[in-house]
């Protein structure tokens, strides 16, 4: 049986709000301080790399449950350059750390906190009246 806080809606928002502002931060810090790049302009990169994590920031910061679900598509992307960085520059390997366990958080919070947010407002697909109940094998559960 789980404990009670990792079943509450609570808990998974404290995760996101501390995790998804944090990556923030932490992107505008190692690619306008400690790793700037040097083929292109400082601002130029802060506008690639933040500007995405811009998107749901309000919806988040308001506990929208529904943006906290979409806001997942767009932590895959940081999730896959933390990985890619680690496996492809040694010297960078702490930041991709950094941002691997940043972006982990914010999404193991969001996708948690919506699904049991979701779940105390009563949101979700409704099913179909005549819809049959298929279970996971791909049989009728009638």
């Amino acid at each position: 049986m789980k404990p009670a806080w990792l079943t509450s809606a609570a808990f998974y928002r404290k995760l996101t709000l501390v995790c998804y502002p944090g990556l923030l931060f932490f992107v505008i810090l190692w690619h306008a301080l400690l790793e700037p790049n040097e083929f292109l302009s400082t601002w130029l990169v802060l506008v690639i790399w933040v500007t995405p994590l811009l998107f749901p920031l309000k919806g988040i910061l308001q506990g929208n449950p529904y943006t906290h679900a979409w806001a997942n598509f767009i932590l895959i992307f940081y999730f896959l350059h933390s990985l890619t960085t680690l496996w492809t520059h040694p010297d960078e390997r702490l930041w991709a750390a950094i941002e691997l366990l940043l972006t982990t958080g914010a999404f193991i919070g969001a996708t948690y906190y919506a699904r049991y947010r979701g779940r105390e407002l009563g949101l979700g697909i409704k099913r179909k009246k005549d819809e049959a109940v298929v279970t996971n094998a791909g049989k009728s559960a009638d």
